[in-house]
């Protein structure tokens, strides 16, 4: 699966700051919780931040990712509530077992997170532009 630029997330004010940048130049992004935050945060925190983020900018192509560290009590409860896009690092006959179990949900398992920026990170709202990619127009974002 070919995903749109990944931005960790910490709350609310950084997902939405990651869709409006991407949706105002046409661009899409994937939001990514932080390092086991479907553990200590929950599946509930991330559904409702996601939706909301992207109700603030309707328009922008956005995917989330909830990274559920090494819990795959976790993962299954994601699954569950309808998150389809997924991190676990686990044993390997856990993982491979909770990886057909998202495909047949139609989603995707991932090992480890993808190249992201992490909006905490000093000075990253201001490389945000530059990480999501030029602008659909190619204008620059």
């Amino acid at each position: 699966m070919q995903l749109a630029p990944a931005v960790i997330v910490h709350g609310l004010e950084m997902a939405r700051a990651a869709v409006q940048a991407a949706g105002s130049a046409g661009r899409p992004v994937t939001l990514l919780s932080a390092e086991g935050a479907g553990v200590y945060a929950g599946v509930g925190w991330w559904r409702a931040l996601a939706t909301a983020a992207r109700a603030a900018h309707p328009g922008c192509l956005c995917h989330d990712i909830l990274d559920c560290g090494a819990s795959p009590g976790r993962a299954l409860e994601a699954l569950r509530a309808g998150q389809t896009m997924l991190i676990l690092r686990a044993d390997p006959r856990v993982w491979t077992d909770l990886a057909e179990r998202t495909r047949h949900c139609g989603g995707v398992l991932w090992a480890q997170a993808p190249p992201a920026l992490d909006l905490a990170a000093g000075g990253a709202l201001r490389r945000l532009d530059a990480w999501l990619g030029p602008a659909a127009d190619g204008l620059g974002g």
